[in-house]
């Protein structure tokens, strides 16, 4: 299954399109920049879904769905944000067709134009804003904790399966405080939601920081990231949390009357991740071979393959063989998969399951059945030991948490040893272009800096580390004193 797969080291694009394709995650879609996501894909974001949503939920947010339209004119109300999106806008100018003159398709109805046009939704800062107004009338109301799992549309020209597509599915937070603390705590407690999971769940380590003012969300007063370094030495925002100030409580007259009566403008955060987590998932852990899953997101995390012969009645022990392991995996919480197809060989089945990259993998045999053993495989590592077939949810659960420990640890190394400091801005270009990842730099703190080294260079501030940002000398692109020590990268 594997065979034909482009080395990464060849052609790390080439690698992760035919991965995408080659595993079932997604394929492309006939309308031009959107993906129809598979379901052995669209299975791995239902993991990454179930556990964002009860993450959320304990830390006091409800679910909630909002129009995927959007009135023009809402989007005008917030200057910044409309600049943002503008040019990223899909545009709703009719709601009728009529049947062509030729009666064999279908037009526009030009008598059916909208009074006013509607945006499909790139985000939906404005018309929750807008709803908002007629939640909040006092402190009662506040905080209001809101979330919604939505699909947005973005016109992108240059598109890549899951990393950027005209249409994706995220989840959004959109909170209101009565304070400008309460609202800063909310944005970070979320990044922490975000990091963690990443960290955790995704076994992805990640730096958390603020983006720098050329890179923030538009419309935010500061915008909070999650930055992951892929094996290309690329970096890929994973996760962004953003303190609105009173911005849209402003440009949609947002008012609560506090405690003493006074009327104040509310205070906003938003947040969200999106499908683009699937593509930092693959280029995190995948080899050369296939996808390499953490367990915690494995649609299954063990695939059980009897290893058949012609006769009927040894088939028959080694199914009934596996049915057993596999209710006493299932029974301890395990994702199993029996492979009972006996169409296929042996040795066609294991390159199929390390492609789709099972974590574990169970074979039996005649012999197997004798010695009352089984040979399991793990997928990280490739290694193939023969176990006893009693208490195998222990083995299995044992290995499965060793796996995700291997994969954290491997991700971290790789970005340690692909972490550079550097002092100068010669030093800088040299790193960039002969080893690339993070580059670790003094900055001046001004916009100038930031957009002449990306204008030059191709690098951009990832972020301001939330720990450890002091600068230790002077800026390397202008030597004027430095405001912060920075991340730099080449990012998707």
């Amino acid at each position: 299954m594997s065979k034909g797969l482009t080395k990464r080291a060849d052609d790390y694009s080439q690698w992760y399109n035919e991965l995408v394709l080659k595993t079932g995650l997604a394929e492309h879609s006939d309308v031009r920049g959107c993906m129809v996501i598979k379901p052995y894909g669209f299975a791995i974001w239902e993991l990454m879904k179930e556990e964002l949503d009860k993450r959320f939920k304990e830390t006091g947010h409800v679910n909630a769905y909002f129009p995927l339209f959007i009135p023009k004119s809402y989007l005008s109300k917030e200057a910044a944000h409309v600049e943002g999106f503008a040019k990223e806008c899909a545009v709703v100018t009719h709601y009728r067709l009529k049947t062509a003159p030729d009666g064999k398709s279908v037009v526009v109805d030009p008598e059916a134009k909208l009074e006013e046009e509607l945006i499909i939704r790139p985000t939906s800062e404005t018309i929750i804003w807008n709803t908002y107004r007629n939640w909040i009338q006092s402190y009662r109301d506040l905080p209001l904790l809101i979330n919604q799992w939505a699909n947005v549309v973005r016109w992108e020209i240059r598109t890549r399966l899951f990393l950027r597509t005209a249409e994706f599915l995220w989840q959004e937070g959109h909170t209101a405080h009565s304070s400008n603390t309460e609202a800063i705590e909310e944005a970070e407690r979320m990044l922490d939601v975000y990091a963690e999971f990443a960290e955790k769940f995704m076994a992805m380590p990640v730096i958390k920081g603020l983006k720098s003012v050329n890179e923030r969300f538009a419309g935010a007063v500061e915008t909070y990231c999650i930055e992951a370094l892929m094996q290309d030495g690329k970096a890929l925002q994973a996760g962004t949390s953003h303190f609105l100030g009173q911005n849209f409580a402003k440009a949609f007259d947002v008012k609560f009357a506090d405690k003493e009566g006074n009327e104040e403008y509310v205070w906003a955060t938003s947040w969200g991740v999106s499908t683009r987590l699937m593509g930092a998932l693959i280029m995190t852990h995948s080899d050369d071979e296939g996808l390499v899953l953490p367990p915690k997101l494995a649609p299954f995390q063990c695939v059980i393959i009897p290893f058949f012969f012609k006769d009927e009645e040894i088939n028959s022990k080694l199914m009934a063989k596996a049915k057993e392991i596999a209710n006493e995996l299932r029974q301890a919480g395990i994702r199993v998969q029996i492979d009972d197809d006996d169409t296929k060989r042996p040795g066609f089945k294991f390159a199929e399951y390390e492609l789709k990259g099972y974590p574990t993998r169970i074979v039996i045999g005649p012999r197997d059945l004798e010695n009352g053993t089984v040979e399991i495989a793990r997928r990280d590592t490739k290694e193939k030991s023969s176990f006893s077939n009693e208490n195998l949810s222990e083995t299995i659960s044992t290995m499965l948490a060793d796996i995700e420990k291997e994969l954290r640890n491997r991700a971290l190394k790789y970005r340690e040893e692909n972490t550079s400091v550097v002092e100068s801005f010669e030093e800088f270009k040299q790193v960039l272009e002969q080893k690339g990842g993070f580059l670790v730099a003094n900055w001046d703190g001004s916009a100038e800096t930031e957009e002449k080294i990306k204008e030059e260079t191709g690098a951009t501030i990832r972020c301001i580390p939330l720990e450890d940002n002091l600068p230790s000398g002077p800026c390397i692109y202008t030597g004027k004193e430095a405001k912060h020590k920075v991340v730099f990268a080449r990012a998707y």
